[in-house]
């Protein structure tokens, strides 16, 4: 697994245009990209399901295991990990310093959302899942 580099998780933690796109069932094409909150605690990119662990993003996150995200200008192949424990009490401070006059902020931070909390970690460059691996070698990639 790799980690942000310094400069890339300053950049995407400052913004607040974080698009996600996990897979879709083929394990190829990416979902409809979903503007969600991300914060960062340590060398971590940590997002949240307003929703909760209903949320159609969220499900695919967990099913597929990985992605992209568009933020800072850049887009980047991740991976998604599920989180919980006592991490979740920092990565509400971190909503909270991030967004503290927003309405939304509560519900960010209340069980529902904490509940769908995940870690996303950059993937190696070229880094590709084995479907796309064998899409490509189908096609003479």
């Amino acid at each position: 697994m790799t980690t942000w580099s310094k400069d890339e998780l300053r950049k995407i933690a400052a913004a607040d245009d974080l698009r996600i796109s996990p897979f879709r069932e083929d394990g190829i094409t990416y979902g409809t990209p979903t503007w969600i909150w991300s914060v960062a605690v340590g060398d971590a990119l940590y997002v949240r399901a307003y929703s909760g662990q209903k949320s159609s993003w969220y499900q695919a996150a967990l099913r597929q295991k990985a992605g992209r995200i568009t933020a800072a200008g850049m887009t980047k192949e991740v991976t998604f990990e599920p989180v919980d424990g006592p991490i979740n009490d920092l990565i509400d401070d971190a909503y909270r310093a991030k967004y503290p006059r927003s309405k939304f902020l509560s519900p960010m931070i209340g069980a529902r959302a904490r509940s769908a909390t995940v870690k996303v970690m950059p993937c190696a460059t070229g880094a590709r899942t084995s479907k796309q691996k064998a899409r490509s070698k189908r096609n003479g990639d």
